[in-house]
């Protein structure tokens, strides 16, 4: 009989330490990000620092394909709520934009100013302005925390008007954190505060999806056991819920290199993302 059982809280979350090189992001995808920028910017198909509310972080970038776009995606960036912003990952929009969807980008007020929840209520509030800058369906995506974030959006309690709400096709939740309760046992929970509440009311997993909810959990192969679980978490109980669920673990991807495909048009995480 194998038992298991988690000792150490902090090292089941930390993805640097834990991955060979691992120190080389964030930093690896500032270069590839400005350099997608700068180039849509030249082409005029670039909206940089876009308000939606009216904290300094609450600004958004968005990235227009050629001719009319089929739709909105909108990635959520990660770094467990506490830093990181949307300038890191431009270059992420690239799959999309040249699939013919238009992608917005937004920065979000970090935890220990805010609240989870009050990053929610932002997150929210920044998917219902680019929803009025782009017609047709929208499609979420997040990285990690992103992946809470995103998911979060199509559970019955989210912060969203019904209208809003319904226009939304598809959701891929990447290396997502979808219980929060077991963080609450790490030091970085210090700075998130997170209390038994908080979780209770705004982990995906332990909440409703909304009526007619499809959400794609992806993680890679490579990733640290918990992020494997939290996984395939939220597909599990939220199938016993009603929604439309897949689980994919993709081969050789870590932490910081999960993302990659949707950098890439024919990619299965942009084909599986922009599906219908």
């Amino acid at each position: 009989m194998l038992e298991y059982r988690i000792s150490d809280w902090d090292n089941a979350y930390a993805n640097g330490v834990n991955i060979p090189r691992g120190d080389r992001w964030p930093e690896a995808w500032v270069t590839p990000a400005e350099a997608f920028r700068s180039a849509l910017l030249s082409a005029g198909r670039a909206k940089l620092d876009l308000a939606y509310g009216e904290r300094p972080r609450n600004r958004m970038d968005l990235f227009l394909p050629e001719g009319a776009a089929k739709g909105l995606v909108v990635f959520v960036h990660g770094g467990f709520w506490l830093q990181l912003d949307k300038s890191f990952w431009s270059h992420l929009a690239a799959g999309a934009v040249a699939s013919g969807y238009a992608v917005a980008m937004p920065s979000y007020t970090l935890c220990p100013e805010v609240r989870i929840a009050e990053i929610v209520r932002e997150v929210a509030a920044a998917i219902t302005e680019a929803a009025g800058l782009v017609e047709g369906p929208l499609i979420l995506t997040g990285h990690s925390a992103g992946g809470h974030l995103a998911s979060r959006m199509i559970t019955k309690t989210a912060p969203l008007a019904p209208h809003v709400q319904k226009r939304i096709r598809n959701v891929v939740s990447i290396s997502g954190l979808h219980d929060l309760r077991p963080l609450l046992s790490t030091a970085m929970n210090e700075r998130l505060a997170i209390d038994e509440a908080e979780a209770l009311a705004e982990s995906p997993a332990l909440l409703r999806p909304m009526r007619d909810a499809r959400i794609t959990c992806w993680v890679g192969g490579s990733e640290r056991p918990e992020f494997l679980r939290q996984n395939a978490l939220l597909a599990n109980i939220w199938t016993g819920l009603g929604a439309t669920t897949a689980v994919i673990v993709e081969p050789d991807r870590h932490h910081f290199t999960i993302n990659d495909g949707l950098a890439e048009a024919g990619h299965a995480l942009t084909r599986t993302l922009l599906s219908e």
